[in-house]
């Protein structure tokens, strides 16, 4: 069974810089939804490439089952790692009840790494940070935090719920958030 833990936050939150720092540190495998299906857009012969493409430009949310998918084969690619972080998924109600059909019983939930930070901070962070993604300009940017706001924080909501959610304030430099992170992962640890 696999150990995984949640990293949700606005877009601009610092997920992947984060993730980055415990993959490198703490043996968990770094899986940013985001970047497993922007890699099958690009895979030659995908089936799915197309569709993809239209909800990343969009702003809107892949159908679970694509995202799910995708997860759970790059999962399957690193059985000895301590755990897995799952970047940028669940985003909706949709998400989570597909995960829990397709995943019950391969996955032990650890907890929800929840990246808070101000969403005009999370903004500027993505128009400014250069790595030339469709998605990270302000139209796109604007659905993309409507979408995390009228369907990814009621998961957060939801996990808060059943005290799974460990908060981070993410609007600090990097450095001071991962050592409140180190702290989350060792409190879960030693549980």
């Amino acid at each position: 069974m696999f150990n995984v833990v949640f990293v949700l936050g606005p877009p601009g939150s610092g997920k992947g810089t984060i993730c980055s720092k415990i993959q490198e540190n703490l043996g968990y495998v770094h899986l940013s939804a985001g970047d497993l299906l922007r890699a099958e857009r690009e895979r030659a012969g995908s089936q799915f490439g197309a569709l993809i493409e239209s909800h990343i430009k969009n702003g809107s949310i892949v159908p679970v089952e694509i995202t799910c998918s995708l997860l759970e084969n790059a999962m399957n690619l690193h059985k000895t790692a301590n755990g897995f972080l799952v970047d940028g998924f669940p985003r909706n109600a949709d998400n989570l009840s597909g995960w829990s059909k397709q995943m019950s019983g391969k996955v032990h939930e650890q907890f929800v790494l929840f990246l808070s930070c101000p969403v005009d901070i999370c903004i500027n962070r993505c128009l400014n940070r250069g790595e030339g993604r469709t998605d990270d300009n302000v139209d796109s940017l604007k659905k993309r935090v409507e979408t995390y706001n009228n369907q990814t924080f009621p998961i957060i909501e939801h996990f808060g719920k059943l005290n799974m959610v460990r908060k981070v304030d993410s609007e600090r430099p990097v450095e001071e958030v991962y050592e409140d992170v180190v702290k989350v992962f060792e409190a879960a640890n030693q549980m």
